[in-house]
């Protein structure tokens, strides 16, 4: 599924650059291929706004090729924005006004920096809140990450998430419980993922509530789960969207709040994820953060491109395949008016018609 530059968004050349095959708008209006139109709620702060929308376009771009792929990024009230980001968004972003007035065959719902200890306190809550509402009646299919999730969870199941008394920061192991399924189908039955969250719903109170976890860790619970009707909501409390370098780059972050004293420890690595080699890096690198600011001294800048060359990518492939069967599955059920969640004869309240098959509680 060949992305299409249809705005002028940056992201659409700098991934054409990287050797992704990004489509003009001539060229995909010259082949007879479907169009496909995904919204992309992008509620990340700025520091990650356009870090989080490559990650997410490059897991588009790379599915299967039997639609061309329209991406449409907006936002909502209540997302703190300043300087080049709030210059990003204002040029490139789209209102939900004009989403809602356009339709979509699927939606995208980032994660966001969680400021309040309840959730329905955040700026942004009314916002996401109506977006979500919307596409639980007009979209096929809503991908919720992290604390879209969580919202998600709150607002139509009434779960509440447990905060953790540390992050859960890392690379976890997964597998597959319910291989069936044909969101999971065909992907690795035990893989990585990396999470970066303080917060958890359990995967027997996400059951209980008549959802199902499809993938879930020993460490880290529940990463993937679908809503009682199996398709219309996926919920994802894992980053299989994440780079080889994101949780470096949040570790850098969590160093550069130490050296400014915005937290009183330094932070630890990120669990399962730094190699010895930059271990042994990054260890010595403290020593010299924790001697200068001993001395009142600017401390040397923080070793980010060796340690990158240190650090591994053991889930993308998974979180490709992924996203290729639920794509492929709203392939199959949208109708071709955007504005139509789904084709005539499709259920609404069993969309991939799995009430009738035989349950599979095993793995088997």
């Amino acid at each position: 599924m060949p992305l299409v530059a249809h705005t002028k968004l940056p992201t659409f050349k700098r991934l054409r650059d990287e050797g992704h095959e990004v489509l003009s708008i001539d060229r995909a209006r010259h082949q007879d291929i479907r169009e496909l139109h995904v919204g992309l709620l992008n509620m990340m702060p700025d520091a990650a706004l356009q870090a989080t929308e490559r990650q997410f376009l490059r897991l588009l771009g790379s599915s299967n090729r039997i639609a061309q792929f329209f991406v449409h990024p907006f936002t909502v009230s209540g997302v703190p924005r300043e300087g080049a980001a709030k210059d990003h968004v204002d040029r490139y972003y789209k209102s939900f006004d004009q989403i809602r007035s356009e339709g979509l065959d699927a939606l995208v719902i980032t994660g966001a920096n969680p400021v309040e200890s309840e959730i329905s306190r955040e700026t942004f809550w009314i916002g996401l809140v109506e977006v979500m509402s919307w596409a639980s009646e007009q979209v096929c299919s809503t991908y919720c990450s992290c604390l879209a999730t969580h919202a998600a969870f709150k607002v139509y199941h009434g779960i509440e998430r447990t905060p953790y008394r540390e992050k859960l920061w890392g690379v976890y192991t997964h597998r597959v419980v319910h291989r069936r399924h044909p969101l999971v189908a065909g992907i690795n039955t035990r893989f990585e993922t990396p999470h970066s969250r303080w917060n958890d719903v359990p995967p027997d109170q996400i059951e209980a509530a008549g959802m199902k976890v499809l993938v879930e860790s020993e460490q880290a619970g529940a990463l993937v789960a679908v809503s009682p009707d199996q398709f219309r909501f996926l919920y994802f409390q894992g980053h299989p969207e994440y780079d080889a370098n994101s949780l470096l780059k949040e570790y850098k972050r969590e160093v550069t709040r130490y050296i400014a004293r915005e937290r009183e420890d330094y932070p630890p690595f990120p669990e399962n994820y730094i190699r010895p080699e930059a271990a042994r890096l990054l260890k010595r690198y403290k020593e010299k953060v924790v001697a200068a600011t001993d001395r009142g001294a600017s401390p040397p800048p923080f070793p980010e491109a060796e340690a990158e060359s240190q650090v591994d990518n053991t889930w993308t492939d998974t979180g490709k395949a992924i996203f290729n069967n639920w794509l492929g599955l709203v392939y199959q059920l949208t109708d071709r008016d955007r504005k139509i969640p789904y084709m005539a004869g499709v259920d609404p309240a069993d969309p991939l018609g799995l009430a009738d098959a035989k349950a599979d509680s095993s793995v088997a």
